[in-house]
């Protein structure tokens, strides 16, 4: 199956061009032993590509019109995800959530084509607590949305997918921790 080869290359360039071991502080206030700065691999364009046929595959049975997450790591995967969708013939609109509302213009939130109803699956690239995409999930409610589903890039392992599923969202990741560490 292809999308299987399109998970190991991922996966490979991740390994290769993101992951930096030695301590760092997470967004989350944890420290760790590794960072991962998947924006590395989600902005190149074999990346961008293997990201988006992934995360469309991950949603093709779910009723979803668009994707959206908290800006600055959502970001590339929200662009590369709906330009892909139309180009697969299966359109996605993006969500891109600031951390807080404009403080100008009309003072949004959430950019995008937003509108009451819209049936969204929230994306993040790695996750620890699960934190920005709660926060992200909140603003898009806010404004009418209606989650179906969470998909992260990475999952840390540390209790995010916990919180997320204890809120009533289902979320499933592409890789895992152990995946980074072939445990």
């Amino acid at each position: 199956m292809i999308i299987k080869e399109y998970r190991k290359r991922l996966l490979d360039l991740l390994k290769e061009k993101a992951l930096v071991i030695g301590k760092v502080k997470l967004s989350s206030g944890k420290e760790s032993d590794y960072y991962l700065d998947e924006r590395i691999v989600t902005l190149m364009p074999e990346g961008a590509y293997l990201t988006a046929k992934i995360m469309i595959h991950m949603l093709k049975d779910i009723n979803v019109d668009a994707i959206g997450g908290m800006t600055l790591a959502a970001d590339p995967i929200i662009g590369a995800v709906t330009a892909m969708s139309y180009a697969d013939n299966q359109p996605l609109s993006g969500l891109i959530v600031r951390k807080e509302p404009k403080g100008h213009g009309m003072g949004k939130q959430v950019e995008g084509p937003v509108k009451k109803g819209l049936k969204v699956a929230v994306v993040d690239g790695t996750m620890t607590t699960g934190g920005s995409v709660l926060k992200a999930v909140e603003a898009l409610e806010r404004v009418g949305c209606e989650i179906v589903k969470v998909i992260i890039m990475i999952d840390r392992l540390e209790g995010g997918k916990e919180n997320v599923e204890a809120e009533g969202y289902s979320i499933e990741s592409v890789f895992t921790r152990h995946d980074l560490f072939n445990q």
